[in-house]
């Protein structure tokens, strides 16, 4: 049975407040005295019970690459996907006992892959008589019991959302993910758990979900207008007193927001983007916080709060199911009322075990009609391209993004009065496994060069703007002194800047002198040939996520848009090939840009 929504929220729905009960209700009061006199005399009565988590799923059912069309390896040799993580959580249920365990997800669990893409797009769960997004039955088969809004669940718009979230046996959660003209919760901010112990007196456990303050940015044109987005640290401070008033013992935060404290948006809103770790300091009442968003593997990080004094277990674990978080709680009776004695959190490595022949059953269907798209052939390609050396060097392969790009920007101004100006184009390394080989060229082998669902917009920027753009991205790169050998593997991701945040634009030419300071590394700027003068006007096509701030780029966010669509990019380069028939790097791919030291070039 789906979980029924306006049922969860209720009565309650005025104050926010949802509450979902498991397990058996308390005894008797006079059952609970004489157990009380009776264990008296014993010592201390302590129940312990675990937490499992997971986060930034997206997507991963199975341990399969959609873009490789085989089994997912990386170096460290991780495997993905809820049916591994079933068998972790059956295991963990069999060792506690299932009426002493929780599980609970912090976010991004519907994008990221073809199969999720399937069922949003081509074979839409919002159709009439549609299907069961795979995601909803896989979590509901291992039995979630809460799981938080990440920022990628509004990627596809709020209708797919609202029917995910019917078709989901648990409640998803977002205490700050408001209605915007109600300024009430658009969805249940938490839920309340009761575990029965062996002495009589229930323990009440609290998810509060708190989502990302960035989805205002990331996906202005889902939720602009409908959907506000307040502060991690305000809304914990709202709700968790309020949930110790219920009488909850135990207060766990699940989390779509990193530890570190640091924002990719800048000062675009007054919210910091990765806040668990000041909610974790800031606000009282909080035992343990699940961390989602950062994609980073955290097994545990105590954070003490600055008003209790007394340590918060933060834990995240790796993304795309590839490991299982684990908070052990343990618990005493005393002064009539339990209270956490001791947390301690660890996770386990999915690729420790197999897949669950439960999952695998459940949507072997789904899995096949998946790998049966992505491997229609939709045009061929006149040589091999790979992304390997793209955040080196400027390779076909990113050049065949951008040619794209800028093709599709072309022609949506033909007869506008941007018409004559010339177009420039962004894109990023976002895979570095991306290919397209010599021969027939699939769906997976377009969609494998762009993983994300963004869109396409114009935006009109200067000669000017550009070169500090160009100088913001090239912060990319590790500062290299002048001769000596360089290791294209410890040069790049320096400030800890993702692949996808690092950007070459397409229709210049300029050199990035990595033996510079962040701030003086573009050289010999250029455009056809001759240096770019400041205040010369451009049109850039950029992707929505850079231009609405993500990566926090400069100019681009506040620039005017002359244009925009809402085709994801991977769609475009899809059809762009199928109506090419051929796809020959001759024909738009040129070295543009290169590294270099001192005037001398890196390789």
């Amino acid at each position: 049975m789906a979980f029924d929504r306006r049922k969860f929220m209720g009565a309650s729905a005025a104050t926010g407040a949802a509450v979902a009960l498991a397990g058996a209700t308390s005894s008797p009061a006079s059952a609970q005295e004489a157990q009380e006199a009776q264990q008296a005399s014993k010592g201390p009565r302590t129940y312990a019970f675990t937490v499992m988590g997971t986060t930034d799923l997206h997507g991963n059912v199975f341990n399969w690459d959609y873009f490789t069309d085989k089994e997912f390896d990386d170096k460290a040799h991780n495997d993905v996907g809820l049916a591994k993580i079933s068998t972790l959580v059956n295991q963990v249920r069999s060792e506690k006992g299932r009426c002493n365990t929780l599980m609970i997800d912090a976010g991004d669990t519907i994008q990221g892959t073809q199969l999720s893409y399937y069922y949003a797009k081509v074979d839409p769960i919002t159709a009439r008589r549609g299907p069961v997004h795979p995601m909803a039955q896989a979590m509901n088969a291992i039995g979630y019991d809460a799981a938080a809004l990440g920022n990628h669940e509004f990627n596809y718009g709020i209708p797919v959302l609202r029917k995910f979230e019917e078709q989901c046996d648990f409640p998803l959660l977002g205490a700050n993910a408001l209605d915007a003209k109600t300024l009430r919760p658009a969805f249940a901010p938490y839920s309340m758990h009761r575990l029965r112990t062996p002495h009589g007196r229930d323990v009440k456990v609290a998810v509060l979900g708190l989502t990302n303050p960035g989805i205002a940015i990331w996906d202005k044109a889902n939720v602009a207008g409908k959907m506000t987005f307040p502060g991690l640290e305000e809304q914990a401070a709202k709700y968790v007193p309020k949930l110790r008033s219920m009488g909850a013992d135990v207060v766990i935060v699940s989390a779509h927001s990193g530890s570190s404290g640091t924002s990719s948006y800048g000062d675009q809103l007054p919210y910091i983007e990765n806040a668990a770790g000041l909610v974790a300091e800031q606000v009282p009442g909080i035992d343990a916080i699940l961390v989602g968003h950062a994609h980073t593997e955290i097994p545990e990080y105590r954070v003490k709060n600055k008003a209790t004094g007394k340590d918060v277990v933060l834990s995240e674990p790796l993304k795309w199911g590839q490991r299982l978080t684990l908070f052990d709680f343990e618990l005493v009776w005393e002064k009539g009322r339990w209270s956490v004695a001791k947390v301690s959190a660890k996770v386990l490595n999915s690729n420790t075990v197999a897949e669950d022949p439960k999952i695998v059953r459940l949507l072997s269907d789904e899995h096949r009609k998946v790998v049966a798209y992505v491997n229609q052939v939709i045009g061929t390609s006149t040589q091999a391209m790979s992304s390997a050396e793209g955040p080196v060097k400027d390779v076909p392969i990113i050049d065949l993004i951008n040619h794209v790009q800028a093709e599709t920007v072309k022609g949506a101004l033909a007869g506008t009065e941007w018409a004559a100006l010339p177009v420039l184009s962004q894109a990023s390394c976002f895979s570095r496994t991306a290919a397209v080989p010599a021969g027939q060229v699939t769906i997976k082998d377009a969609a494998g060069l762009y993983p994300f669902e963004n869109t396409l917009e114009a935006r009109l920027l200067t000669g000017a703007q550009l070169k500090d753009y160009l100088e913001y991205s090239a912060r990319y790169y590790v500062q290299t002194a002048p001769g000596g050998v360089v290791d294209p593997a410890k040069i790049t991701n320096s400030e800890s800047v993702p692949d996808y945040n690092y950007d070459a634009v397409y229709g210049l030419t300029y050199d990035i002198d990595i033996a510079q300071p962040v701030g003086s590394r573009i050289v010999g700027l250029s455009f056809q040939g001759k240096p770019v003068d400041p205040a010369a006007r451009f049109v850039f096509a950029v992707n929505n996520y850079r231009a609405s701030g993500g990566g926090n780029f400069p100019h681009v966010p506040k620039a005017q848009q002359l244009w925009a669509n809402s085709e994801e990019i991977r769609n475009t380069i899809i059809q762009w090939v199928k109506a090419k028939g051929t796809v020959d790097p001759s024909a738009f791919a040129s070295v543009d840009w290169r590294l270099t030291r001192a005037g001398v070039p890196v390789f």
